[in-house]
């Protein structure tokens, strides 16, 4: 299941990449989309294999940063599609490239900032008795439940942090396809109507798995409960969502199928041209 995420993610990206008709505002959070699923899964998924193997004893804090990080681009990603879908004609104007790169950086950014702030006030916590953490990646809840001191003000703080995170992008999302949907809905033309749905029925439903689960997991008042269901939860944001992805998006997207087609049909009518194009595209 890694080795196929990662070949998925990697495929997408390489796609829009290598195809000027793919890149797009779209496709270009899509490909961040796909870089931080990467990250995601080759910052836990080897670890918990090491440690079911018994060949490593540490997990990675990496992780911490990219869940966040994935509900501010889900929120953006929501946002692209409500521009293009109910302001068709001010949309080039609106979605430029450079408003989508700082697009793009605020969400690394605001993931790196949510984290940062749980992970100070956890490094002040004090941790005498057991340390073996019961998770296979780096989970605030765990962290506290190995702690001997109070830990109200982390659980306070994690709280707070979740429902500005998870629920603020979660409405944003939500929000955005409110109006996606009634614009739809208002299409004359059946055939308008379903090309409309196709556009973001991908997202919607990467967005309904990815936010069932993340809800469950760290919007709830104490972070000490029930940490073997949790794990058994975080599996589908660990590795089965991130494996699902590159398959939503690319059954569901007529674009980046015919990309795909056009470029095993070129590779398998020239491979020696094609790699020789590839080679002087990039400089070798």
């Amino acid at each position: 299941m890694y080795v196929l995420t990662i070949v998925g993610n990697v495929s997408i990206i390489t796609l829009v990449w290598i195809h000027p008709r793919l890149q797009t505002p779209m496709y270009f959070f899509l490909c961040n989309l796909s870089f931080l699923e990467i990250w995601y899964t080759t910052a836990c998924v080897p670890k918990a294999i090491g440690v079911m193997l018994g060949t490593s004893q540490t997990i990675s804090f990496t992780v911490c940063i990219l869940g966040s990080t994935e509900c501010f681009l889900l929120a953006v990603m929501a946002y692209d599609p409500y521009l293009a879908i109910c302001h068709p004609l001010r949309y080039s104007s609106l979605m430029t490239n450079t408003f989508s790169a700082q697009l793009a950086f605020l969400c690394w950014l605001c993931g790196f900032l949510a984290i940062f702030v749980l992970a100070s006030l956890i490094s002040r916590l004090s941790f005498c008795g057991p340390n073996i953490i019961n998770y296979f990646l780096c989970d605030v809840d765990s962290c506290i439940a190995l702690s001997c001191t109070d830990t109200s003000l982390v659980e306070l703080a994690m709280f707070m942090v979740s429902i500005i995170v998870v629920m603020v992008s979660c409405a944003v999302t939500q929000i955005s396809y409110i109006y996606i949907i009634s614009t739809i809905l208002r299409i004359p033309s059946v055939q308008g109507r379903q090309k409309a749905f196709s556009t973001c029925s991908a997202h919607l439903t990467v967005v309904t798995i990815w936010y069932g689960s993340i809800i469950f997991l760290y919007v709830k008042p104490s972070a000490q409960n029930s940490l073997d269901l949790n794990k058994t939860i975080n599996i589908f944001n660990t590795i089965v969502t991130p494996l699902l992805n590159p398959f939503i998006y690319t059954l569901r997207n007529k674009e980046i199928r015919n990309a795909f087609q056009n470029s095993c049909k070129k590779l398998v009518c020239n491979p020696a041209g094609n790699a020789l194009d590839f080679l002087l595209l990039n400089g070798w």
